[in-house]
């Protein structure tokens, strides 16, 4: 019995042959059918283009008399070559685009708020010689609001801050009494400051031309130590020929001389300077709108096997479109309990807010405009004020006013006293006005102060009465500006008055 319970357990197990490895199954290839592709795709392909270059500014058709086109063209040996072998993404994009941009409002805002401080408090003409000149600068007022001087300025300003570059034309008559615009030979000379050459009467206005219309003329390229190197001595206007002197220009950022040509001798404008930003707040104001239109992400998980073998996509297209239009909260959706299921991804919007408004506010960096001015955004927090802001905005109205308006109204006024009085009076000058007033408060706080100095310095023996009544009389904001004479000789002739009343038994 032992015996056969050994040879039983001892018996090992028949040797099976091990199965051959089975062939590796083909991948299925998939095939997807072009109508789905077609129905998938969600943005055209953007054509490549050619990087932008800087080259020589072409003026529009009838800018340059046809007979010296190309004498002013070959004025322009810039080695653009070598320019755009190192950089050439800012190049000028155009007028044509620069006016398309104008119509934003983000970019009417970079040129239009500058240009409305510069002229909003305006100037002030003053006297810096002891004879009175009070008529004299009244009449001068008169004819700055006459020709609309302010206005021409603060549109001047505006052009400058889209195109990178305004002129003003200077209207007056010829000698013999016919307008400098329709004598070809008086427009391209010279215009000086003189009353040979602008004698009284003859202005007759200034005229704003956009720089679209004007391309420069003769200009020194040759001698760097020259004052006239690129300056352009003359300038095309519509075909016309017309001496620099008879245009005031305005160019608040110029270029290098490597570039002017190409910028058609302007500058960099504000709506140039600022397109980078707004592009950005335009692409994130349009992301985010996007994604709180399609915050939540819905879809049904089910066989596409067979649509994307190739098979009849018919179905799946029907598919989507029930899903689709049952997808709100109204309808009743049903799913196939073994092939569908669906699912939902809600895209949390939290700091939405906080990424769209530092996008805008980075626009105001560009034209060191204050966001309370810029977007009517006011500072938050605990005695939170924007003052400081704004004075430093102000620091830089006045440094451009003194850059771009200050030499061309100069001239302005040169020219209208030729015009009003035959001669120029070097002892009248002006002012610009500060930006930056006192609110009543402060401003009493001030009148008080003062009024306390005066007082301590009459006591002193330091001043006379009448000169602390002179020098209250001579500030504007004292309130008692009005007040004329001594006060000693008011008192006599009313005391003369009431004299004669009585002996006249009154």
């Amino acid at each position: 019995m032992i015996a056969l319970l050994k040879r039983l357990f001892s018996r090992r197990p028949a040797q099976v042959a091990p199965e051959p490895p089975k062939p590796k199954q083909e991948a299925k290839r998939r095939r997807i059918k072009a109508e789905i592709l077609a129905w998938a795709a969600r943005k055209e392909k953007v054509r490549e283009e050619e990087p932008a270059k800087f080259e020589t500014y072409e003026p529009f058709p009838g800018v340059v008399p046809e007979g010296e086109k190309a004498a002013a063209m070959a004025m322009d040996a810039t080695p653009y070559d070598h320019i755009n072998a190192v950089y050439s993404e800012n190049h000028f994009p155009g007028y044509q685009y620069l006016s398309m941009l104008a119509q934003l409002p983000e970019y009417r805002k970079f040129a239009t708020i500058p240009a409305e401080d510069m002229t909003r408090e305006w100037i002030r003409l003053r006297s810096t010689g002891d004879d009175d000149k009070a008529e004299r600068i009244k009449q001068l007022n008169d004819a700055l609001e006459r020709y609309k001087v302010r206005e021409l300025f603060q549109q001047a300003a505006e052009t400058e801050g889209f195109f990178g570059r305004a002129q003003i034309y200077i209207d007056v008559t010829t000698p013999n009494g016919a307008r400098a615009m329709d004598d070809p030979g008086e427009l391209e000379s010279p215009l000086f400051r003189s009353d040979k050459k602008i004698s009284k009467g003859s202005l007759k206005g200034f005229v704003l031309v956009e720089p679209v219309w004007t391309y420069p003329g003769a200009y020194n390229a040759n001698n760097p130590l020259a004052q006239d190197y690129y300056r352009p001595s003359k300038w095309y206007v519509m075909g016309k020929t017309v001496h620099a002197s008879r245009l005031l220009t305005f160019v608040r950022h110029p270029v290098p001389d490597l570039l002017k040509a190409s910028y058609n001798f302007g500058g960099v404008s504000m709506t140039q300077m600022a397109q980078p930003y707004v592009n950005n707040w335009v692409r994130t104001r349009d992301s985010i709108s996007d994604l709180v239109h399609s915050f939540s992400t819905s879809g049904v998980k089910t066989d596409l096997d067979e649509v994307l073998q190739g098979g009849d996509a018919a179905g799946f297209f029907d598919r989507m479109e029930l899903f689709t239009r049952l997808r709100d909260n109204k309808g009743l959706m049903a799913l196939n309990n073994e092939t569908e299921d669906f699912f939902q991804f809600n895209t949390p919007l939290g700091t939405l807010d906080v990424l769209q408004s530092q996008s805008q506010e980075h626009m105001a960096m560009v034209a060191g405009i204050p966001l309370v001015k810029l977007l009517g955004v006011t500072p938050s927090g605990l005695n939170a004020s924007s003052d400081g802001e704004i004075q430093v905005y102000y620091d830089g109205i006045r440094g451009a006013q003194e850059k771009m308006l200050g030499p061309n109204l100069r001239r302005v006024l040169d020219i209208i006293q030729l015009s009003e009085f035959g001669e120029i009076d070097e002892e009248i000058t002006f002012e610009f006005e500060p930006l930056y007033g006192l609110d009543e408060t402060e401003a009493a706080t001030v009148r008080k102060t003062d009024a306390e100095t005066g007082q301590l310095l009459i006591q002193s023996g330091a001043i006379s009465p009448e000169e602390e009544r002179a020098r209250v009389a001579a500030d504007p904001q004292s309130g008692y500006d009005s007040l004329e004479g001594d006060p000693d000789e008011d008192e006599e002739i009313d005391q003369g008055t009431n004299l004669a009343a009585v002996e006249g038994g009154e």
